[in-house]
């Protein structure tokens, strides 16, 4: 997911009860939230290396303590830099008195906040690899989109809506609570959760509608995907592999329409020619097809520098998506990649999405 929600996540989860035992609690938990995604500074030594360890070991079981508790370690600096606790009872109505510091609850608040930045990787169609090491295999829902307004709203609805709540209060005379916007944020997660099941059917649905579409050309399937597209949990991407070729459908699920080009959203399994080869056992080729579940690896032939260009494509991400300005040239496909390679079969240099590997 896109890191305004990572970050919104975390604050709602504090919201929605967490800030109660302990200071610093949002604090933390916001942090967490999006703190795995540090492995981004893996993009100092350049588009291969960052496309290695995105989502590495900081998205994994293993490492989900240790991510927590760097967070806390953080959130004691903080603490220990001003110098004292969370103490004030004179400005708050008797019995309300802030949350003491606790650190054990603020590295199991914090491993909860990490834990939700898996889950919502999770749910979109890049994945993740909770196993790794022991198991190398990426695990993707495929049922929400990378970036979800509905989701973003949801949180976005959890956080500002006590704040403007509160300014009715205080114009009619109202106390204010010391803690605030709990069942907003209740509300607003298991808003998400009802999103993810209904999506989730939605996805098996789309899934069916293009097997029993294939199913009728007398062709054996492979097998069968869908991707999300943002707000509409009815339009999907469907893929249906065989054994010579890839089938993209554009799937509405409400309708039970299914939409596809034969001449643009066929695919045919290249073959595996000298420089393809070469492309496929080097750095980039090594980590994209580890990644990759619909890979397509096409020799283009030699460019005007004389040099064979090998490219790399998942079909999972072969489709536009208006909201993010996509482009649904195949050329042009987010998370590409290209090996370049000379006449001695020998890799020239490396570019990820457009960037020189260094």
């Amino acid at each position: 997911m896109d890191p305004v929600t990572h970050f919104m996540t975390g604050a709602v989860l504090s919201r929605a009860g967490f800030n109660r035992k302990a200071a610093y609690a949002t604090l933390a938990m916001t942090l967490a939230a999006e703190t795995p995604d540090i492995d981004v500074l893996w993009g100092f030594q350049g588009p291969v290396a960052a496309f290695e360890h995105h989502r590495g070991w900081t998205h994994t079981l293993i490492g989900l303590p240790i991510v927590a508790a760097v967070v806390t370690g953080v959130i004691w600096l903080i603490h220990r830099w001003f110098g004292h606790r969370l103490r004030s009872t004179r400005s708050h109505p008797a019995g309300q008195i802030p949350a003491p510091v606790h650190w054990a609850r603020l590295y199991l608040f914090s491993f909860v906040a990490v834990a939700s930045h898996l889950l919502l990787d999770w749910t979109n169609n890049y994945g993740v690899r909770p196993f790794f090491p022991f198991n190398p295999r990426w695990y993707a829902g495929s049922f929400v989109f990378i970036f979800e307004p509905v989701i973003f709203v949801l949180l976005l609805a959890a956080l500002l809506a006590p704040a403007l709540f509160s300014l009715v209060g205080s114009e009619v005379g109202a106390r204010k609570p010391l803690y605030r916007g709990r069942g907003w944020a209740i509300a607003a997660l298991a808003g998400i959760v009802a999103l993810w099941g209904w999506r989730i059917i939605e996805r098996n649905k789309a899934i069916e509608l293009a097997r029993e579409n294939t199913s009728g050309n007398a062709v054996d399937i492979v097998r069968v995907t869908a991707n999300p597209y943002p707000i509409n949990p009815f339009r999907w991407q469907t893929i249906v592999e065989t054994p010579l070729l890839y089938q993209i459908s554009a799937v509405n699920t409400h309708t039970g329409e299914i939409t596809s080009s034969p001449q643009a959203d066929v695919f045919y399994k290249p073959p595996t020619t000298l420089a393809a080869l070469v492309a496929k056992r080097s750095w980039l080729g090594h980590v994209y097809l580890d990644w990759s579940q619909y890979p397509i690896v096409t020799d283009s032939g030699p460019n005007s520098d004389g040099l064979t260009e090998v490219r790399f494509r998942d079909l999972r991400f072969l489709y536009a998506t208006p909201l993010l300005g996509r482009d649904p040239s195949p050329d042009r496909a987010p998370l590409s990649g290209a090996v370049f390679v000379n006449d001695d079969r020998r890799v020239d240099h490396m570019e990820m999405d457009g960037r020189i590997q260094p």
